[in-house]
């Protein structure tokens, strides 16, 4: 009965929010700003020769061009109505798709694309619930509205992209932790020099998986390529966490998670498994403390579900385009910081934590 009423609880949550189609309109990139999203993926081809929810035994490889319109908030995501004329103005919409044949002709335009960036490179991988075309478009919007340098990719793996498809997703996830695997090292032979990895909720357990494999398999060429990892609201048993980690090894640097205990999805999946809290949702940090890795507790500003602040946030978006100053901005001086990143505060709890605060939230609490 229990696990029953979690699973209602997480059907409400999550299934209210329009889901997002794929709409391809080449005139949009007259319109909007184009974003290139190189593809690397473990779904089926499905009818309309885009990507579905089956498993496939194969990592395939594709490119899609995705214009950003120019009538739109930091954060936020447009779709195109099912019936109705796309608005290139105000609409997320597809510009150009690309299915690659083979590995091998994948690798040649993704050179050419990391030759020009310089190596840079960017791999997302998305979380539970997620069809193809909206982990294809958030892709597009993190890469836009951070302004990221390099190439940008998306590892889409074979979500059910249903509110009750929670095992299914989390099978397979396990299942497609090789093909995670595969694009690190495609990206790697390429040419790319450095690769950051930023994963949410489910998708982040899927990285720890590939990067496992990765360490296990002794590719330390894959490995030296990664200039840090990003886990947003992480999907993960800390145990788990903790036993990933060690097989590891040396984690990648800067390694950052993102959470809240105020993470409704977190709370319920805890729940469905038995537990008190997942890493994403962790109430005290010192079960990571000994872990070379950072916390960024975002729960001032969660809301709604509270599962994706980080890329809703303007404030939260902007602090990710200035991830590499995070490292040493505490070095010298421990207390609260303000101006590194505007409107936020950052003030270091302890050697792993770190809270964030709306500078408006920290001036009324000064004036109590």
């Amino acid at each position: 009965m229990i696990r029953q009423i979690l699973l209602f609880s997480l059907v409400v949550l999550v299934a209210c929010a329009p889901r997002g189609t794929l709409t391809v309109d080449p005139q949009a990139a007259t319109v909007g700003t184009v974003e290139e999203i190189f593809i690397g993926t473990m779904r089926q081809p499905d009818a309309d020769g885009n990507f579905g929810t089956e498993r496939s035994e194969q990592t395939r490889f594709a490119r899609y061009g995705v214009s950003i319109p120019p009538e739109r908030t930091l954060g936020e995501i447009s779709w195109p109505r099912r019936y109705g004329k796309p608005n290139p103005k105000k609409q997320f919409l597809t510009t150009e798709v690309r299915h690659y044949a083979n590995a091998g002709q994948f690798r040649g335009d993704l050179g050419a694309a990391l030759k020009r960036e310089g190596g840079e490179a960017v791999i997302f991988v998305h979380g539970y619930n997620n069809n193809f075309s909206e982990g294809l478009y958030r892709v597009a919007q993190f890469a836009h509205d951070l302004e990221l340098p390099g190439v940008v990719v998306h590892y889409s793996w074979p979500s059910a992209a249903q509110p009750l498809g929670y095992v299914y997703d989390r099978d397979s996830a396990i299942f497609a932790r090789e093909g995670l695997a595969t694009l690190i090292a495609e990206l790697e032979h390429a040419g790319a020099t450095r690769i950051l990895l930023v994963a949410h909720s489910m998708g982040s357990a899927l990285t720890m998986e590939a990067l496992r494999t990765v360490a296990l398999r002794g590719d330390k060429a894959s490995l030296a390529r990664l200039s840090g990892v990003i886990l947003i609201s992480p999907d993960i048993d800390v145990d788990v966490f903790r036993e990933q980690a060690r097989s590891i090894g040396q984690l990648p640097q800067p390694f950052v998670i993102f959470g809240s205990n105020r993470d409704k999805i977190l709370r319920i999946s805890a729940g469905l498994t038995g537990q008190r809290e997942r890493l994403g949702s962790l109430s005290d940090v010192s079960r990571v403390a000994d872990l070379k890795v950072t916390f960024m507790d975002v729960r001032a500003f969660v809301s709604g579900g509270g599962h994706f602040a980080v890329g809703d946030s303007p404030a939260l978006i902007l602090l990710l385009s200035r991830i590499a100053d995070i490292e040493g901005a505490f070095e010298a001086d421990r207390a609260a910081r303000v101006g590194l990143l505007p409107g936020v505060v950052m003030t270091v709890q302890n050697a792993t934590q770190i809270v964030l605060t709306p500078i408006a939230t920290v001036g009324t609490e000064l004036q109590r």
